[in-house]
């Protein structure tokens, strides 16, 4: 018999989070504790208000099957059981742990990927005026980050980014609008995102207008954020964007990641790792996905106040898998 635990936890942030949504100062997760055979383990999700989710609709989405989790349900059997989102990632992330746990053998090696002894990762500017996100952008990129995820709204978008560029010249920087930019204007953005050397645009326009990209051409690749989810999402992608977010809070969890990013990768698309804020363990479950990533953005516990224990070791734009001890 599998004992189940679900319930709520509050992390507050140790910086404000502003994105074109909103500013966040601290992050509701779920968690899903599983004890089988003498072992626990913990599973994490963030409800995303989005997405129609909330901490309520994801602790009963899960409690409604906790008597079949506790009779042994596989992930398998969960794919069919809970939709894609927040809540089957809780579950899926736990019953991946209690296998890599029963089975002595990590989630590396259960995924058959390479484990990388660092994994290079963006960090984030959360959306403020032009010289606070400059000098953002310069503290981290002094600290040692060489990728810089900036955030944006449909507000000053040139003197933002002009600045945010004089101050790291040699920065690698990807721009997140977080849907708030419209079809009229797109074309000059993104001429001046490439003037300015930006490698990337995620998700300009709200998802359900990607028509407006059909045959749009444009000097930088475009990701699929919102407008992507699960595998069911790609067809629709097609000739519209060259790169999908894979985020297990999106997909429902590793198990239908790990197949999003191989039909993805199939079909042509480029990869970024993505991830909501949350603790290390929602990272933990993500970072087999990360070797066949193009962009890894898995910063989400480094604006965390305090982070869950076991922390994973985050650096500035870096998670040092090396320094892991070895179980």
């Amino acid at each position: 018999m599998r004992a189940v635990k679900v319930y709520p936890e509050s992390w507050p942030l140790h910086t404000p989070f502003v994105i074109a949504r909103g500013t966040r100062n601290e992050v509701g997760v779920v968690v899903v504790e599983l004890e089988e055979q003498g072992v626990r383990v913990q599973g994490e999700c963030s409800p995303y208000t989005r997405y129609g989710e909330s901490e309520a609709s994801v602790l009963a989405l899960i409690s409604g099957i906790i008597p079949q989790l506790e009779q042994g349900m596989t992930r398998e059997q969960l794919q069919q059981v809970l939709p894609a989102g927040a809540a089957r990632n809780a579950v899926d992330s736990a019953l991946w742990q209690l296998e890599s746990q029963l089975t002595q053998r990590s989630l590396w090696q259960l995924t058959a990927e390479p484990e990388p002894q660092v994994i290079d990762m963006a960090q984030t500017v959360s959306i403020d005026v032009p010289e606070m996100m400059a000098s953002s952008a310069l503290a981290l990129w002094q600290n040692g980050a060489r990728l810089l995820k900036i955030k944006l709204d449909n507000h000053l978008i040139a003197e933002r980014l002009v600045a945010i560029r004089a101050a790291v010249p040699q920065a690698t920087l990807i721009i997140d609008a977080n849907e708030s930019w419209h079809a009229e204007g797109l074309a000059a953005r993104c001429q001046l995102l490439a003037d300015l050397g930006v490698a990337m645009l995620e998700q300009p326009l709200p998802a359900g207008e990607d028509a407006a990209l059909e045959n749009f051409i444009h000097p930088l690749p475009i990701c699929a954020d919102e407008s992507c989810h699960t595998r069911q999402d790609l067809p629709g992608l097609r000739g519209r964007y060259e790169m999908v977010n894979i985020k297990l809070d999106k997909t429902g969890g590793l198990t239908e990641a790990l197949a999003l990013a191989a039909d993805a990768r199939q079909q042509g698309f480029d990869i970024m790792l993505g991830c909501m804020l949350c603790t290390s363990r929602a990272i933990r479950a993500a970072l087999p996905l990360a070797p066949g990533a193009r962009f890894v953005d898995l910063d989400g516990p480094t604006w965390l106040a305090v982070d869950a224990e076991p922390t994973l070791p985050f650096s500035c734009g870096r998670i040092t898998l090396s320094a892991v001890p070895a179980k």
